[in-house]
């Protein structure tokens, strides 16, 4: 069984500490897809994650796509370089 990382005291992406769920940098729905298969293991598929507070965790679904998520922002160092991510992020660390 896959075992996620261990739940910071914080969200990875904003330091702020409030409700944490986690965010495959993965997402499931792309885990059957061939290029996700032949380009990750299933084990790294189900661990690859990130835990966030609810703001990072919308804002990213709400601003990417699935694909473009598992594809080219499956890091958080990925997630970070993004110039609209930046922004936000600047924002969030503000906010209680």
């Amino acid at each position: 069984m896959a075992v996620k990382k261990p739940r910071p005291d914080a969200c990875e992406l904003c330091d702020r500490d409030k409700n944490l769920s986690f965010h495959h940098l993965i997402p499931r729905k792309n885990h059957r897809r061939n290029y996700f298969r032949r380009s990750f293991d299933k084990e790294d598929m189900k661990t690859r994650g990130a835990w966030l507070c609810s703001l990072c965790h919308r804002k990213l679904h709400r601003i990417y796509t699935e694909q473009e998520l598992g594809r080219a922002l499956n890091t958080l160092d990925a997630i970070r370089a993004q110039p609209e991510m930046q922004t936000f992020l600047n924002w969030a660390r503000k906010q209680k």
